[in-house]
């Protein structure tokens, strides 16, 4: 864990070395504590996992969440939250157990992974072949491409109730180019300050919402019809589907830990945490301003001006930008892949090297500036394959025969001991996120999209913004 070395050289032990070798790594990443840049730099352990899993979980979605509420009602949210939240939790634990098996199967074979950082189609390829390994690139990089799209376009949405100087297009071009910088981040080794940092922001800006709109209280005439359409519905429920599928970066997490078989559980530690942001705050906006926020995707629209509404606007664009870096440096790898760059060592060579990536994001960013119903959309047509169906498909079909059940690295959860009950399980998720999530909630997202190209147009100069720019903001 020497200082010098690139971060992907200090990758995780083999799963066949010795516990006492483990042990030593990681003695060496706690006395690497007193070195500031290993401190602020370098992180592997099981806190900076949970860190990153629960500061990438959730970040602009926190704001177009009360949106969804009015969209669903209020009941019809709360319920929806916590059953993705814990079906999210379970394919991120299944995404765990294949890297493992694929790990460990590798590693038998004398294969090293010193200087290569393992990806989810990788897994996919070495556990059940090039055609798995195809669809599981096509959908993860089509989503982390989408979801870095959104965070830029959340950038331009939240700086707006700053600054309405600017358009939200102008702004765009702006922030576009300070997300660019992520190039220089080498791998999810490298975001241990980072991710600690986003969360802080993330829960400050949670409890800003959910106290100011207490303190505001139920505005004038506040009407709670949701749900009012079925269209409204399945986008409302897609955009939380959306919110608890950001594991499409698990494998990369799991692979700058020390010990990656730690990281079983710590998704859903990570869910539970964000429940405490997530739940209160769509809530109380929704309390406070009802069916007015069916015309306000962005929260922050309708909370007056303020010192504490601004602090949480830009402790967002920040942590925007950290979470911009979370879903690009997956597609940082593939293409340093692709061009035969992985390998290198040179950070300056790698950062030029992965710019080409950054410029169709924000292009994507300028020509669908819908902040909340891109969400939806994305959620349905993506996240639904991506971080739902594939690792439920793929787990069954890994564990199919007898003796892969029997040889299995890792065997079924303490609280789910039968095969027999994960294949159910398996199977439910399948059925149910293919019906309601992509079927009925792909219907409703796109529906919604389509009408907003109808009202706004492709390249909306500034989606949602008053008819005067100067005119004070609800």
């Amino acid at each position: 864990m020497s200082g010098p070395k690139q971060a992907e050289e200090a990758i995780v032990p083999s799963f066949n070395e010795t516990t006492e070798h483990e042990e030593k790594e990681e003695e060496k990443g706690d006395h690497s504590i007193f070195s500031v840049k290993s401190l602020l730099w370098h992180g592997g352990s099981a806190y900076d996992a949970w860190f990153s899993c629960a500061s990438n979980q959730v970040a602009q979605v926190l704001l177009t969440l009360p949106y969804s509420f009015s969209q669903m009602g209020m009941l019809s949210g709360i319920i929806l939250q916590i059953f993705y939240g814990v079906l999210g939790s379970w394919t991120a634990y299944l995404i765990s157990v294949l890297y493992i098996e694929y790990r460990s199967r590798k590693e038998k074979e004398n294969v090293s992974f010193k200087n290569h950082v393992i990806q989810w189609f990788e897994v996919l390829d070495g556990l059940l072949g090039p055609y798995w390994k195809a669809v599981g690139l096509a959908f993860n990089c089509t989503f982390l491409l989408f979801g870095s799209v959104i965070q830029l376009i959340a950038c331009a949405s939240n700086i707006y109730y700053i600054n309405d100087k600017l358009d939200k297009r102008t702004w765009t071009y702006i922030f576009g180019a300070c997300c660019a910088t992520t190039v220089f981040i080498p791998s999810f080794h490298n975001y241990r300050i980072w991710s600690f940092l986003g969360l802080g922001m993330t829960t400050y800006t949670a409890w800003y919402l959910t106290i100011a709109s207490l303190v505001h209280g139920q505005v004038e005439g506040v009407t709670h019809q949701g749900p009012t359409k079925l269209v409204l519905y399945f986008t409302g429920a897609t955009n939380i589907l959306y919110t608890f599928g950001g594991h499409a970066v698990t494998v990369e997490i799991m692979h700058a830990m020390w010990k990656p078989q730690k990281f079983k559980y710590i998704y859903l530690l990570a869910t539970l945490y964000v429940f405490t942001l997530t739940l209160p705050s769509a809530a109380s906006v929704y309390w406070a301003f009802g069916d007015q926020l069916l015309n306000h995707s962005n929260a922050f629209s309708l909370l007056p001006r303020s010192a504490w509404r601004d602090a949480a606007v830009v402790l967002m664009l920040i942590h925007q930008f950290i979470t911009f870096g979370f879903a690009c440096t997956p597609l940082y790898f593939v293409w340093e892949k692709v061009v035969g760059m992985h390998d290198t060592k040179s950070i300056c060579l790698r950062a030029v090297c992965r710019l080409p990536v950054v410029i169709p994001i924000w292009f994507l960013a300028i020509i669908f500036p819908f902040f909340g119903p891109i969400n939806s959309a994305v959620g349905a047509l993506l996240v639904s394959f991506t971080v739902y169906i594939i690792p439920a498909l793929a787990h069954m079909l890994t564990y199919k025969s007898a003796s892969a059940r029997q040889k299995a690295a890792e065997k079924p959860p303490f609280f789910l001991p039968s095969w027999t009950a994960v294949y159910a399980v398996n199977t439910f998720i399948v059925i149910w996120v293919f019906v309601v999530g992509f079927g009925l909630g792909g219907w409703a997202s796109m529906t919604n999209f389509i009408k907003q190209v109808d009202t706004f147009g492709l390249f909306a100069k500034c989606y949602q913004c008053p008819p005067s720019p100067s005119s004070k903001h609800h």
